[in-house]
């Protein structure tokens, strides 16, 4: 594959916004433990609606969005209970086994409707974007959540340098997929790479973070290095780790989770209280968090959007936020 010399935009231009193999081992690795890297809708139509033509524009976000007071999870907790199933469904599996992984020469390729597209290698990918700090809250599909501090560039300003086409309406990711850093791969509970989407106004929304870093440190391998996507108004799940390749499609892309458990993992998978999973209540969550080893708090209530309804809300006007869950 080529490689691509990245057109630069001043920033003033910028728009900031599992074919499985053993179904039942899955199955009894889901009751005994729940997963934060899940996804998935069954949907009845093939598209969701688009916004109202009229839908009021999303309220771009005050310097109180990208940070929060809430105590913050414990370096670490956030990096020894986790999950990244290419190392394995435990929760300790990818603090375990990640220190496999070879983060350095890293490329991605940025493909589909765009005017420039090829192969990038991670340093030309980021400059001359400047990394801001962010603290977000991030809300598991099984209950719990943490509060952590990222680092990063805003995920809009990077698709904005290739120029996505008007065909461009969804943006989807991949994860790398090598057997021999990832042992994880080993066991076919997912179609092998995982792969998440986004609709492209949400991957373009000024919250949504390409992540390098945490806690003013490198990512850790853990974690998703060296970049992950974090979309903090969605289930954890969404936040894609160790991307590889980007790419700019017409239709809702394909996600690993939807296409193993469609009724239990929405596209979408807003955080939302009012929509259950099949198999647990949302309607709270476990915050990991405080002075002692993995100590989660009482449990507290779960907010609509992860607390960035105001935020992102408009996004989703005149959707059945049921149905497209």
């Amino acid at each position: 594959m080529r490689r691509v010399d990245i057109p630069t935009v001043p920033a003033s231009e910028i728009t900031p916004e599992a074919v499985y193999l053993n179904r039942r081992r899955l199955v009894a690795a889901l009751a005994a433990t729940p997963l934060a890297s899940l996804a998935g809708c069954a949907r009845a139509d093939p598209e969701p609606p688009a916004p109202p033509a009229d839908a009021a524009a999303p309220v771009a976000p005050g310097e109180e969005a990208f940070r929060t007071t809430e105590e913050q999870t414990r370096y670490e907790d956030a990096t020894a209970y986790n999950n990244f199933y290419e190392f394995g469904t435990g929760k300790d599996d990818p603090a375990k086994y990640a220190h496999r992984l070879r983060t350095s020469p890293w490329n991605v390729e940025i493909a589909g409707h765009a005017e420039t597209t090829g192969v990038v290698a991670l340093e030309d990918l980021l400059k001359p974007l400047a990394v801001q700090e962010r603290i977000y809250r991030l809300r598991c599909v099984e209950g719990w959540s943490m509060v952590i501090p990222w680092s990063g560039v805003p995920l809009g300003e990077l698709l904005a340098r290739f120029k996505p086409t008007a065909q461009a309406k969804y943006v989807a990711f991949t994860t790398l997929a090598d057997p021999e850093q990832m042992p994880g791969l080993r066991y076919r509970s997912i179609r092998w790479p995982y792969v998440e989407g986004l609709r492209i106004d949400e991957a373009m929304h000024p919250l949504t973070l390409l992540a390098t870093g945490m806690y003013g440190r490198e990512l850790a391998k853990q974690n998703g290095a060296p970049l992950r996507l974090i979309v903090p108004w969605k289930y954890g799940f969404k936040s894609i780790k160790s991307i590889v390749k980007i790419e700019f499609v017409e239709n809702m892309p394909p996600t690993s989770w939807n296409e193993l458990q469609p009724s239990e993992y929405g596209f979408f998978s807003n955080v939302n209280p009012d929509v259950d999973h099949p198999r647990w209540s949302q309607k709270t969550e476990r915050r990991l968090a405080g002075s002692g080893s993995r100590v989660f708090a009482d449990r507290i209530p779960t907010r609509p959007f992860n607390g960035y309804a105001e935020q992102v809300a408009s996004l989703y006007a005149g959707m059945d936020l049921r149905k497209w869950f």
